[in-house]
């Protein structure tokens, strides 16, 4: 299975999880695609509502560009919405982050398994916390 086929995947499967929640959920059409900023899900339910950027990884750490960080910010901001990144650690499952958690590199940003030990959200946390 391709990459892109593994993350179109995981974001299916995430899509899932939030309907099985009670929360609506669909993945954004075009995202990284199209000259707009736009996540890869949004997701929300009568009180919040989250853009979300997600990713599934072979590895322990995930970067992303400025870019990528500074859409996500500037969706959030226009949308009104939370912005959280989704990565799913190959045999880990998913892990949460805010934005803010994420740490800053040269290039971008970036984030590790361990640090979803210490500043992650898994799926059951994210959609019970209050945050934003």
């Amino acid at each position: 299975m391709s990459t892109k086929s593994k993350g179109s995947s995981a974001e299916r499967e995430l899509i899932h999880k939030f309907w099985a929640n009670g929360w609506a959920a669909f993945r954004a059409a075009g995202s990284g695609s199209t000259r707009y900023p736009c996540p890869d899900i949004i997701a929300g339910n009568s009180l919040r509502k989250l853009a979300i950027e997600a990713k599934f990884i072979n590895d322990d750490r995930k970067y992303f560009d400025k870019k990528e960080i500074g859409e996500l910010r500037q969706f959030s901001h226009i949308f009104g919405c939370e912005a959280w990144v989704a990565v799913k650690f190959q045999y880990k499952g998913w892990h949460f982050f805010s934005v803010e958690d994420l740490n800053e590199t040269n290039a971008g940003y970036s984030i590790s398994l361990k640090d979803s030990e210490l500043k992650g959200f898994d799926f059951e946390a994210l959609i019970k916390t209050s945050y934003g």
